[in-house]
């Protein structure tokens, strides 16, 4: 666990060296354009996809990390002494559309997505809404406890597609509706569904000029007899180059395919994450 504290006191140090106009870039409204910026302030509401890209020709390194549940006593330090984490790469290939790979140490999955921009809210409402398209593929690269089935390739493999409907009602509070579909070719029992639906809902309250609230929910809609619904709490910190996000959770991974078919902690029996998104913006070549 001490490398990943290490790794993030590095990226705090980096601050100091952060492009000072990046907030103002991430919160001002376009003065020559009538579209809407800065609906959210990362790529990440808090596990799920927020309407936001990144910028074309930057590219976004980001840490997510999960410790153990608070439930977990002080044995474990209430968590503390545990760890996920998820390292990932998103590239703006233009203003509209974004890549990205990632690597989670849960199940030592690998992941790669695309996300584009359909329409994009304007100031005078004659748009009043952002719409993107997310597409995403996971593979497991864990070795399964069943030897005949390590060269099941297509097993490993879990699909998710959301359609992405945000609006920025005010400068302080925005909010986003996902239609979701996941399918997974390979479930832990025949009890539970291979493709599941759900409509996930995400919102931020910004109280400061550096602080907001977020809250995300997930509800399925397809009934999974062994899971629960997603539900996290966090704060958005703004520092510099960085933009930190902490949060509460009831689940444990960090990409679709997990958090939204496979969430199994309950918040009443303190089955609670603590967890953080880092990112970092760096741009390449010329805008």
């Amino acid at each position: 666990m001490m490398k990943y504290i290490f790794t993030l006191l590095c990226l705090i140090g980096f601050s100091a060296y952060a492009q000072d106009d990046l907030l103002k870039e991430l919160d001002k409204e376009t003065k020559d354009s009538s579209n809407v910026s800065a609906t959210f302030k990362g790529t990440r509401i808090i596990n799920l996809q927020s309407i936001e890209n990144p910028a074309g020709k930057d590219l976004i390194f980001l840490i997510s990390h999960r410790f153990g549940r608070l439930n977990e006593g002080i044995s474990e330090f209430f968590g503390l002494d545990q760890a996920t984490i998820r390292l990932g790469l998103e590239y703006g290939i233009t203003d509209n559309i974004a890549i990205g790979l990632g690597r989670s140490s849960l199940n030592k999955t690998l992941d790669g997505f695309a996300k584009i921009k359909i329409l994009k809210q304007t100031a005078d409402n004659r748009i009043p809404l952002s719409v993107s398209w997310f597409s995403s593929i996971a593979a497991t690269t864990l070795s399964y406890s069943s030897p005949d089935k390590d060269d099941y390739t297509q097993g490993r493999m879990a699909y998710t597609h959301q359609l992405l409907l945000a609006r920025k009602f005010s400068s302080k509070f925005s909010f986003q509706v996902s239609p979701t579909f996941v399918h997974r070719n390979l479930v832990a029992t025949p009890q539970d569904p291979n493709q599941v639906f759900a409509v996930a809902m995400g919102g931020r309250y910004k109280f400061t000029k550096r602080l907001a609230l977020t809250a995300e929910y997930i509800p399925t809609l397809t009934k999974m007899p062994n899971n629960t619904q997603s539900l996290s709490l966090g704060l958005d910190i703004e520092t510099g180059g960085h933009v930190f996000q902490l949060h509460f959770t009831n689940s444990q991974g960090m990409i679709d395919r997990y958090f939204i078919p496979e969430t199994s902690g309950l918040w009443e029996k303190g089955d609670i994450y603590f967890g953080f998104n880092v990112a970092r913006v760096f741009t390449l070549g010329k805008k």
